[in-house]
């Protein structure tokens, strides 16, 4: 892609979540996401490829859909109360429909089943940007506005941690299961949303670091199947090392950066005297805890087939920064001691 056609799409990116972050007007809010969603368009249509088309599609008509989903609730809202602000959603029923569109838009089940297709059609490094930059926007709008029935974050962050641990069990396309990991881990942050915004928000950034070290990690082994990590030894013997812990991290293991938040979030709901709840979700967790042991045992304790196709490839020279991917990892799976300093910052 031309590089000045990049920058622009990229400054546009940015523009459109910066809109959605900082109006507490509906309708900039709505004008930044389809900012955004317009964006992004190009850099994953990029490929030329058919799997690429048709995931840019795909992902076009469900952003289409939840974004006429909340401009309408945004009416409806100014009909019924006569307020545009974001934080004076007040009626049962627009606001209902402003967290359904919301749910579409960043693939909270059962609102999810568009996710997994369409990142499985984009290359890492899009795919990335579309499983944390693109959450930013919807989920600062998320914590501006206060749901009249509670119950409905509730059923929603429990479908999704469920069906996002269900959901990774039988795949082997990586993107796919780091599209069901985005799910169950968006199900923790809208399941603590209205008691702790602030621990949602703290879950929301451990989820961004240990993501984006996963994907800078696939990319730099140009794994996208299980089957392709079984060579990432002959590639990057180091990397083949510390990933197994940047996974654990994922999947919430002590004494890993990912245990924070989830134990946090376990803690906040004993204390809302919702201890059924968070047994629930703690058990969801071991769902997503096992394809990440599948990923790790295939990448550490298998040897990958010796006929053509899995062939052990070349230990080439990367072109990739690995500055960048060295500071998350650092961060996935260092940072658990740092908790009592989190809970100062984002608490107090």
């Amino acid at each position: 892609m031309n590089p000045y056609i990049l920058t622009i799409l990229l400054f546009s990116l940015g523009l459109g979540t910066t809109m959605t972050l900082t109006s507490s007007h509906w309708f900039f809010a709505w004008m930044g996401l389809e900012i955004n969603t317009l964006a992004i368009l190009p850099l994953m249509a990029q490929q030329h490829h058919p799997r690429a088309v048709e995931a840019t599609m795909k992902y076009f008509l469900t952003q289409a859909t939840g974004a006429a989903t909340l401009l309408f609730a945004s009416i409806t809202n100014a009909w019924l109360t006569g307020q545009w602000d974001i934080l004076q959603m007040s009626h049962p029923l627009p606001t209902t429909l402003v967290i359904l569109a919301l749910s579409l838009k960043i693939g909270l089940a059962p609102l999810h089943t568009w996710l997994p297709e369409v990142l499985q059609g984009l290359d890492l490094i899009t795919g990335l940007i579309l499983s944390t930059w693109q959450k930013l926007a919807p989920f600062a709008l998320f914590l501006q506005i206060q749901p009249t029935n509670p119950t409905i974050l509730i059923t929603l962050g429990v479908i999704s941690t469920l069906v996002g641990g269900w959901g990774g069990l039988n795949q082997t396309q990586l993107r796919k299961i780091l599209a069901y990991s985005s799910t169950a881990h968006l199900g923790w942050m809208i399941l603590i949303l209205q008691f702790s915004p602030s621990l949602a928000l703290l879950t929301l950034i451990m989820y961004l670091i240990m993501t984006s070290s996963t994907f800078l990690v696939f990319k730099l082994n140009k794994s996208t199947s299980i089957n392709m990590l079984a060579t990432s030894w002959a590639k990057a013997p180091a990397l083949t090392t510390l990933t197994p812990l940047i996974l654990l991290s994922l999947g919430g293991l002590p004494p890993l950066t990912g245990f924070m938040p989830k134990w946090l979030i376990l803690q906040e709901l004993t204390k809302q005297e919702l201890a059924p709840l968070a047994t629930l979700t703690a058990l969801t967790a071991l769902l997503s805890l096992y394809f990440y042991l599948r990923l790790t045992y295939a990448m550490t304790l298998t040897m990958s087939p010796n006929n053509v196709t899995g062939t052990a490839p070349w230990r080439l020279s990367s072109l990739q920064l690995t500055l960048p991917l060295a500071l998350l990892t650092t961060a996935t799976i260092s940072l658990l001691p740092l908790t009592p300093a989190m809970m100062v910052l984002f608490m107090s």
